[in-house]
């Protein structure tokens, strides 16, 4: 029987809640399948250790890491800590030195869920977006100089190299190559950020050469926002930067129903190094100790850890399990307009899992 080791990583806020949901889920499905078994170990990393130890993972935190098949994250961030610091500290010190180059987002309307949008249902919206996950504006390029003095300055450069962009729109094309409708939209904003934005451009239109199979076309940023709401359906496979795809793909949850249903695969896609698996919605700590998270955005993440992993027989089967239980409102967490709990939606998915839903 084949044992995948899975590095899960709760971290703040609502994040033990979910991932705590996920491994269950996950655990059930193995069962269920009977090919696979999984081998989790847990790791206490985030805003708690580091008021612990002045970080937010040990030093050879990497490591010990590094040789598992997949990690499933929960979220970074902490009231009393400062944004940069939890982010830095925690997911970006996973996604970059692993180079999970390639941020992978689908969204679509689930079964039983009613997007803020009008008239919008099923197929009109399922899009997948894919983020470039390694450079641009969060390569952390830049400086202060003068702090607290009237001299004070600051910058972040948003770096960009032929080799980070030909990878992300090279994985972008194929990925909508797989996709029925081989349809990307290339997001950029070359009119005023005439240089990186440029070479973004001419190089997406390079690519493309290789994959003339696939209808492409290209999209402002500010219009993208306007399109993603008025014409969804003219939408399918779409490829931004960092900080282009970091805000669409928060638009595109919300326009889905609910951020809390949302999930992202934060992948090496040459498997050097473990990829990442995390729901998008963040540590939320309005609702920490509730019991009213929403897990679905952490199973919708461990489907896409089990197509990775290349168990796409189970992948699909807990898809459905999920689907199953997002069509009954009695199942809907708060976020989704209903009064549903953690506790509840994970049994349904389990019991889901554990019936005949294929």
């Amino acid at each position: 029987m084949k044992t995948y080791n899975v590095a899960a990583i709760p971290g703040d806020g609502i994040g033990s809640e979910v991932v705590d949901a996920g491994v269950e889920v996950l655990k059930a499905l193995a069962k269920r399948d009977g090919a696979f078994t999984f081998h989790f170990d847990h790791f206490d990393w985030g805003g708690e250790y580091y008021k612990r130890h002045g970080r937010m993972m040990p030093e050879n935190g990497r490591d010990l890491i590094r040789n598992h098949d997949a990690i499933l994250f929960g979220s970074a961030g902490h009231p009393e800590i400062p944004d940069h610091i939890t982010l830095w500290g925690l997911r970006l010190a996973i996604c970059q030195p692993f180079d999970q180059y390639a941020n992978v987002r689908p969204t679509r309307i689930l079964p039983g869920i009613t997007s803020p949008l009008r008239a919008v249902k099923d197929k009109e919206l399922d899009w997948v977006i894919v983020r470039e996950n390694s450079e641009g504006e969060y390569a952390g390029v830049g400086g202060r100089v003068h702090q607290g003095s009237p001299l004070e300055a600051a910058t972040d450069v948003a770096m960009f190299t032929r080799a980070g962009v030909e990878r992300i729109m090279r994985f972008a094309f194929g990925l909508a190559r797989s996709r029925p409708r081989k349809l990307l939209t290339v997001v950029t904003k070359s009119n005023a950020q005439r240089h990186a934005m440029v070479m973004w451009d001419e190089i997406a239109a390079e690519v493309a050469r290789e994959f003339s199979d696939v209808t492409w076309d290209k999209m402002l940023v500010d219009a993208m926002t306007m399109r993603m709401v008025m014409r969804p359906q003219s939408l399918d496979t779409i490829v931004a930067t960092n900080l282009h795809a970091d805000v669409l793909s928060d638009l595109a949850a919300a326009l889905a129903g609910s951020l809390g249903i949302a999930p992202t695969a934060n992948l090496n896609p040459e498997r050097k190094f473990p990829s990442m698996f995390e729901p998008i919605h963040g540590s939320a700590f309005d609702i920490t100790g509730k019991g009213i998270a929403n897990p679905v955005g952490t199973f919708w993440s461990a489907v896409m850890m089990l197509e990775h992993l290349g168990e796409n027989a189970a992948a699909q089967r807990l898809m459905k399990a999920i689907e199953r239980v997002t069509a009954n409102p009695e199942l809907h967490t708060p976020d989704l307009g209903g009064s549903a709990n953690t506790r509840k939606v994970t049994d349904a998915v389990v019991s889901a899992i554990q019936a005949e839903n294929a």
